[in-house]
């Protein structure tokens, strides 16, 4: 009777469901930013230069932007590599539990999916906007076009794997 009790208490139901948000955030995110990551990998092997805009994040992040006075001869720093890459998925981690959070109040609350839409939209040109004005030696060698379409192709990831994840999700309420 007491197992009972304690598989359908509201604790246990709203902390299964935390910990499903986030683990759904946490893939979300993952996703996420390997997609990003893939696409500047292929970007940067067509230019002839692998893993030159990790090391140029990381540089412009950890550095101050020393050295970002002449991006196109800045060298590959696999040192710089890897803490940018580690706060590119921990960045893109946030940002996938906050959506996965954002949708599981949708679902409960259709009319707000239209509000979380536009927050959507807001915030990433607004990401795109103040990467043009704050880092503009970086811009020289990722191009905004790029940025932005990396950026989408993220969005597009996460939201299909949260969509799959959240079926009471409608379109229109």
């Amino acid at each position: 009777m007491i197992d009972e009790l304690e598989v359908t208490s509201p604790s246990r139901t709203g902390s299964r469901s935390v910990e499903r948000l986030s683990q759904e955030g946490l893939a979300a995110g993952l996703l996420g930013a390997l997609t990003i990551a893939l696409w500047f990998l292929l970007l940067d092997l067509f230019r002839g230069r692998p893993l030159i805009t990790p090391s140029l994040l990381g540089t412009a992040i950890f550095h101050g932007g020393a050295g970002l006075e002449t991006p196109a001869s800045l060298p590959v720093s696999l040192e710089m590599v890897v803490l940018y890459t580690w706060v590119h998925a921990l960045v893109f981690c946030v940002v996938g539990g906050l959506a996965a959070r954002l949708l599981a109040f949708a679902e409960r609350r259709p009319n707000a999916g239209f509000g979380i839409l536009l927050l959507f939209v807001v915030f990433e040109f607004g990401f795109v906007l103040a990467a043009m004005i704050f880092a503009e030696p970086v811009l020289r060698v990722l191009t905004w076009p790029a940025v932005l379409f990396g950026n989408l192709l993220a969005a597009v990831v996460m939201g299909t794997y949260l969509w799959h994840r959240h079926p009471g999700l409608t379109v229109w309420p």
